[in-house]
């Protein structure tokens, strides 16, 4: 353990920050998950409600992605990537169903 005064500091913070990250990144890969189940229905029933469902459910994944790229939890890269991710799980689900 540290034994100066900043270094013990530095620990707390980080281990602050570190449950904050973990906290974000659990909550986007739930996020993504809900919406990834909601494209599947979607794609094996498609109906008006179901794609609204869909949409709400990307809203909320690309929200806590950009908050988590702002903050500094992910890489603007990784938030990026997993952006393009939900997108093309949605186009691809529109080209087989239409």
């Amino acid at each position: 353990m540290a034994n100066i005064k900043s270094a013990i500091k530095r620990v707390q913070i980080n281990e602050r920050n570190r449950l904050r990250n973990k906290s974000y990144k659990s909550a986007i890969r739930t996020l993504m998950k809900k919406y990834f189940a909601a494209a599947d229905a979607y794609q094996s029933n498609p109906s008006s409600e179901a794609l609204e469902e869909v949409q709400q459910r990307m809203n909320e994944a690309y929200s806590k992605i950009d908050k988590a790229v702002k903050r500094g939890v992910l890489h603007r890269n990784t938030g990026a990537r997993k952006k393009a991710r939900l997108a093309k799980a949605l186009k691809q689900d529109n080209t087989t169903a239409a």
